[in-house]
């Protein structure tokens, strides 16, 4: 009843969303005949023109796209029964107890998610090709009961008819979603249109979320009740862990352009080495929070219904999922090679990797540093020698005061003690006497040739104050690092890294025109963006064409530690000077024609400015 329903909603609603187009065709219609009378022919043209150009042309463009169109469903790396007999074995059995043909096919994911799609032909009544999708993490960190639920529910979506729908919702939210992005913001077709496509959404997504609590039955039948609430648990829990995994241990290596040979294996050993952890979520109670908009349920909405549905008895199988497949390790090194682009990134094993990460991170901020001396001093070669000059000269402070800028002078040189000691460990590692162990349990740790931590905190204290500078250095020579090691790599800053904050467009810099995308390293100015109109359109593309660091490398890129100040001069529409540390000074004048990436482009730009002081 539940896909039945969802299907007549789905064509009723996607007819209805061509009846709201001719609605307001005649009511185009009727307003240019109205206007015809009064005024002009010419000034009524003007005005009922956009109208018809809105309600004709956006939606038989959306329509002809939505028409061709078909969902792309994720690649993946099929697996087939031969590579994975129990697995299949498992998928057979689970099949034949909710009633439903066996898929196609079985493909691996690199995400913690699982999927299944079906290419239904004629509005879902003749059923099509069918694939599993399992994501590779699942199979990593869940048990066989686990995994049974999960299978069981993905399987339940065919016994149930959910999928054979899946291309008309898909193409029913393409045309929705393409006629509002060829309507501008202004124009009164597409408010209405907006408003349709958040009822359209609601009824959608409401039929979606009773698809899931439908299918959450069937992993009861196959793994009962205790299995099945354990598993949407366990989802929330493993979320977590690869976000963690990804933002600690992957991604600042892939930003300094470096991978993992194993991405996969890594994973798996940070679940085992992390249990502790991960066992403290598992005893937090789930989000409980939802919204109308969500396709899912709650998680905890889910267990409450879950337990009202009729138990299966079964002998638990607390085993862990990869036994189902016979070398799991070499299924993930072959999904990394057949979904993760490389491009001239360096492939590492993990304790290589994780040094060359945490260097490079290191130095980054080594050279940021310099950088800053280099404009103190006008030193060309800005490294540990000349800052070991400057502190021999008592002027410590007076560097170190742009760093801490709520200090006092003789503070700030206090303070310096910890970049200070940032700036030791690169030459150590640069010197070849420390290496940064990897770990899986606990943060990369700095070791000497010896193998044995090795901790610059108590050098860097000394380093700091002029009279004790020589024992520092002192000390650094027995470890076999000369202070020449401590020099600057990146002679000026880049946007490596970096992360998106706000986009403007139509801003004239220095008289010229400009889009301007601020990152939280610097701002990118694009030159001749082109015609003023759809500016937020023209942002969008811009951003999704290429990252970030790409864009800053493509454009003119000005990093936020060459700013010396900045003057505001008018907020809206934004007006302000830029100073440079160099004496150059940039006039940037926003236009009122200028359109924000975000609602909050502005005001996130006009904080920045803020941040740098009068100039």
């Amino acid at each position: 009843m539940v896909a039945t329903f969802r299907a007549l909603a789905s064509v009723v609603m996607l007819a209805g969303f061509y009846v709201v187009a001719l609605v307001q065709l005649g009511g185009a219609v009727a307003l240019a005949i109205w206007l015809s009378t009064v005024l002009t022919g010419v000034i009524a043209l003007k005005i009922v023109f956009p109208l018809f150009v809105a309600t004709v042309g956006a939606v038989s463009v959306a329509l002809w796209k939505a028409i061709r169109a078909k969902p792309a469903p994720p690649e993946g790396l099929p697996v087939g029964p031969d590579q994975a007999p129990e697995l299949w074995r498992t998928v057979h059995e689970l099949a034949g107890v909710v009633g439903t043909r066996v898929p196609d096919e079985i493909r691996l994911l690199p995400e913690v998610n699982a999927a299944v799609t079906e290419d239904a032909k004629l509005l879902g009544l003749i059923s099509g090709r069918r694939i599993l999708y399992i994501g590779l993490p699942l199979l990593q960190a869940m048990s066989v009961d686990q995994i049974r639920s999960v299978l069981a529910h993905e399987l339940g979506h065919y016994s149930g008819q959910h999928t054979r729908l899946g291309a008309v919702a898909y193409r029913g939210r393409l045309a929705l979603g393409g006629t509002i992005s060829r309507i501008g913001p202004s124009n009164p077709v597409g408010w209405v249109f907006k408003g349709y496509a958040r009822l359209y959404l609601l009824v959608d997504n409401a039929a979606s979320r009773r698809q899931e609590l439908e299918a959450d039955r069937s992993s009861v039948q196959v793994a009962g009740r205790v299995a099945a609430a354990s598993a949407l648990r366990e989802l929330p829990v493993l979320d977590a862990a690869w976000d963690f995994y990804f933002q600690r241990y992957v991604h600042p290596g892939w930003e300094a352009g470096f991978v993992p040979d194993d991405l996969f294996g890594g994973f798996y050993a940070l679940v085992a080495a992390r249990k502790a952890e991960l066992d403290e979520l598992r005893g937090a109670e789930p989000d409980g929070n939802g919204s109308r908009w969500d396709t899912h349920p709650p998680i905890p909405e889910r267990i409450s219904v879950i337990a009202t549905a009729p138990d299966v008895p079964r002998p638990a199988d607390n085993r862990p999922a990869y036994v189902l497949l016979p070398d799991i390790a070499s299924l993930g090194r072959r999904l990394q090679d057949r979904m993760v682009d490389v491009g001239d990134r360096k492939v590492l094993p993990w304790p290589q990797f994780t040094h060359a990460m945490v260097a490079a991170g290191a130095q980054r901020q080594t050279d940021a540093v310099f950088r800053a001396l280099g404009r103190f001093t006008g030193a060309p070669e800005p490294g540990l020698p000349v800052l070991f000059d400057v502190i021999h000269a008592g002027r410590l402070g007076e560097f170190a005061e742009q760093f801490f800028s709520n200090a006092t002078r003789r503070e700030a040189a206090h303070k310096f003690a910890e970049p200070m000691e940032t700036l030791l460990q690169s030459a150590a590692v640069a010197a070849q006497a420390a290496w940064w162990q990897h770990s899986w349990s606990e943060p990369a740790r700095l070791v000497g040739r010896d193998g044995r931590p090795i901790s610059f905190g108590p050098i860097a204290e000394l380093a700091v104050a002029a009279q004790t500078l020589p024992e520092a250095v002192a000390r650094l020579t027995a470890l076999g690092i000369d202070p020449t090691h401590g020099r600057v790599v990146q002679r000026r800053a880049t946007a490596d890294g970096a992360r998106l904050l706000a986009g403007l467009a139509n801003i004239k810099i220095d008289g010229v025109d400009h889009d301007v995308l601020m990152l939280n390293r610097g701002l990118v100015f694009v030159g001749n963006p082109g015609k003023s109109d759809k500016g937020t359109k023209r942002l969008q593309e811009l951003v999704s064409s290429a990252p970030v660091a790409e864009l800053a490398g493509r454009h003119q890129f000005l990093p936020f530690e060459e700013v010396a100040g900045a003057t505001i001069r008018k907020q809206v529409p934004l007006k302000a000077e830029i100073v440079l540390h160099d004496g150059r000074r940039l006039a940037l004048q926003e236009a009122w024609s200028s359109e924000l990436l975000e609602k909050k482009s502005r005001d996130t730009l006009l904080e920045a400015l803020k941040s740098f002081g009068e100039s």
